[in-house]
């Protein structure tokens, strides 16, 4: 039956919350690491383990989740990883031990990756054409919006309730999530009797066309460091001597920003603005504001103001970035299959970034050289946009 406006705006949202309530999993993890290394004798390298571990599943299975979303559903999936997520999140809350804790923080990424895979298709199935760019840059506010709300509320929960208190709070939040998807989320179209023989021959196309991994890359340079700042300033506030409300409250701050320029993505994208030219902006911004935040002979405020511009202006990035996803499929049937592979780079680049800048930091005895690696970063994005600015000229005027 079809959906009327209403139903199908309605659908939309609950998707893009449900996002967020997956990204909170990813933002819970920063302010408990100076209570765990307390609770735990954590170490900064195994924090940074525990900080990207869980992109372990979509760094390993993103394109293949992508592969199979249409024929297992694309609900049945949202649904799925929101169960894995409570699952995970309130077994953890057990652990009693590092290994333990990095094991079912591993089963959580899986659960990650279930839940955020979907959704961009969801999204286009339930968006009418001429919206999709806005909604598309709303969604890209997933992670910002779930990391700030974490960091923000996290050190007041883990007061009260402790950090085992904490995961088990997010647990029942993915529930309560699963329970608003079923609920506000049409079910999926009914599936072929015929399996789909034809997916090696879709992943070979995503595969071994340039246009997929232009995008897929520069997700992965971006996502590297935007989580590796944000992931550690609790650490870094803390070793300033911030309380820990104050320093999440600051960092709650630094992620949030980072949505207006996610939804500042899609609004010029409809006005017309050239991808290449938002993705510029954005890594300049990164570059700029990351070698001001650590720069350790300016003052505080500006290096607080050098890290809010970082996440602000970086927001243009991935917004630009799931609009090049869906407009650059090699064909409408591997839309799905382009985005579980820019998803898989971009697991790769968060899983990678915060243990690779935890490692510099304690080589260097400080956190000093954190906004080269960025600024380095930024560079490769900045080569890898005009990439992205050939093969769109390429599929607009084909030879």
């Amino acid at each position: 039956m079809a959906l009327d406006a209403t139903a199908r705006e309605r659908a939309a949202w609950v998707v893009i919350l449900a996002g967020v309530s997956a990204a909170l999993h990813v933002g819970k993890l920063p302010p408990a690491i100076p209570v765990l290394r307390d609770a735990m004798s954590i170490s900064l390298v195994q924090a940074g383990f525990l900080l990207s571990l869980v992109q372990l599943a979509g760094m390993s299975l993103g394109v293949l989740v992508g592969l199979s979303a249409d024929g297992l559903g694309l609900r049945r999936s949202l649904l799925g990883g929101l169960s894995v997520l409570t699952f995970a999140s309130l077994m953890g809350s057990t652990a009693a031990s590092p290994e333990a804790l990095l094991a079912w923080r591993a089963l959580e990424g899986f659960g990650f990756l279930l839940s955020v895979m979907p959704a961009p298709g969801l999204i286009r199935r339930h968006t009418p054409a001429s919206l999709l760019p806005s909604r598309l840059g709303w969604w890209g506010t997933y992670m910002p919006w779930g990391s700030a709300t974490a960091l923000l509320l996290g050190p007041w929960v883990m007061r009260w309730q402790g950090w085992s208190g904490w995961w088990a709070t997010l647990g029942l939040v993915s529930g309560l999530a699963a329970w608003a998807v079923w609920r506000g989320v049409p079910a999926d179209p009914p599936r072929p009797l015929v399996r789909d023989a034809a997916w090696p021959r879709r992943l070979a196309r995503v595969l071994t066309s340039a246009s997929p991994w232009w995008v897929a890359l520069c997700f992965a340079v971006y996502s590297s460091q935007w989580l590796a700042v944000v992931g550690f300033m609790p650490t870094i506030g803390h070793q300033l001597g911030w309380s820990t409300e104050t320093a999440g409250a600051l960092t709650a701050l630094v992620a949030l920003v980072n949505v207006t320029g996610n939804v500042g993505s899609g609004r010029l994208l409809q006005r017309g603005w050239a991808p290449r030219h938002l993705l510029w902006l954005g890594f300049g911004c990164m570059a700029t504001g990351a070698l001001l935040a650590f720069a350790p002979a300016l003052p505080l405020p500006v290096r607080l103001l050098g890290v809010l511009g970082f996440s602000a202006c970086g927001g243009l990035v991935p917004g630009t970035l799931f609009s090049m996803a869906v407009r650059l499929a090699p064909s409408e049937d591997t839309v799905s299959s382009t985005v579980g592979w820019v998803q898989q780079l971009s697991s790769v680049g968060q899983f990678v970034g915060p243990p690779l800048v935890a490692w510099v930091a304690a080589q260097a005895g400080g956190w000093q050289y954190t906004g080269l690696a960025c600024a380095l970063c930024s560079l490769a994005g900045a080569v890898l946009a005009w990439r992205i600015h050939r093969a769109l000229m390429r599929q607009a005027n084909p030879a």
